[in-house]
């Protein structure tokens, strides 16, 4: 049918996506937002203003390495979820470029939800998007969601999301956020947390906190704030973090399979790229995408805008 374009402007990851139906081949390229070190993230404005600076290069980038075609339609992220009052600046740099791009090309312009993009390009990924026709679990974890979703077949938006288990306070990414930036890591700190959870030993036994399918993690920042403060290495602050992190998930997972039973369960989000975590929820048989399409991306959202035209 055609090229198939995706725009995400997420609060720290510019994203544009080329999805080729035909072959079925996909062209993520994306680049995080300058942060300073030190610094615990980014002003909207400042953040719009990186976005509309990355956009063009990101743009070129991923058309001059595709394969040749005309585009057919373009899909963008217009705000965080599909929930009544659901808002980011953010996301109007996404908007404008998807705008300007449909126009140009007289081609439809589809709008989502960051979060719909995150669940199709973990679908995508892991060659799974028959899902889309059935009922299934979501985990979305980064540094501004902690949610697990019950999605279901939307004839409107392809699927719609219900959230039922959620962190009651600090979310999970944000929380290893801040761990990274106490130790003096760079912001966002995933992937350095990792890298040092690799070598780190668990000399603590973390105690997670569940109530009613939710999670806690406001514990967590004590802990890793008292064993920075008592001169704990890194390596194994990082390793701690990491286990309660998973204990958490596990945790949560173990609750909703009570309650629905033995359907599809897929995560998503920065967090889920972690390579420990990603290892032993695997074994349990959770469905993970790639990495690179577990954090921020606009993969989810060019799959999105084949599938939009495909219905109409």
């Amino acid at each position: 049918m055609g090229i198939f374009v995706g725009f995400d402007s997420s609060n720290y990851t510019t994203s544009v996506a080329l999805y080729n139906d035909e072959n079925n081949e996909m062209q993520s390229v994306k680049k995080l937002l300058p942060v300073e070190n030190g610094e615990k993230g980014l002003m909207q404005s400042k953040a719009l203003f990186e976005h509309i600076r990355q956009f063009p290069t990101l743009l070129e980038t991923a058309f001059s390495s595709f394969s040749s075609g005309k585009i057919s339609a373009v899909a963008v992220s217009e705000k965080p979820r599909n929930q009544e009052g659901s808002y980011m600046p953010v996301f109007l740099a996404g908007i404008n470029c998807a705008t300007a791009v449909a126009c140009s090309n007289s081609v439809p312009l589809y709008k989502t939800s960051h979060q719909i993009g995150h669940i199709l390009a973990g679908l995508y990924s892991c060659n799974r998007l028959d899902l889309i026709n059935e009922k299934f679990i979501a985990f979305h974890i980064s540094g501004g969601t902690t949610e697990a979703l019950l999605v279901t077949p939307d004839e409107k938006n392809i699927i719609s999301c219900e959230i039922v288990a959620k962190s009651l306070d600090l979310k999970i990414g944000q929380a290893i956020d801040r761990a990274g930036v106490l130790m003096g890591l760079d912001f966002p700190a995933g992937k350095e947390i990792d890298k040092l959870a690799q070598n780190g030993e668990l000399n603590n036994k973390p105690k997670v906190t569940i109530i009613d399918g939710n999670c806690s993690i406001s514990g967590l920042e004590n802990k890793f704030n008292s064993m920075y403060k008592n001169g704990e290495s890194k390596e194994n602050i990082s390793r701690f973090v990491i286990e309660y992190v998973y204990q958490t998930i596990d945790k949560m997972t173990d609750c909703l399979k009570q309650k629905y039973g033995d359907i599809p369960i897929l995560y998503v989000g920065g967090v889920m790229s972690n390579s420990i975590i990603r290892e032993r929820i695997i074994k349990k048989g959770g469905l993970f995408c790639k990495p690179e399409f577990s954090s921020d991306n606009a993969a989810g959202i060019a799959v999105y805008s084949y599938l939009k035209h495909k219905r109409v």
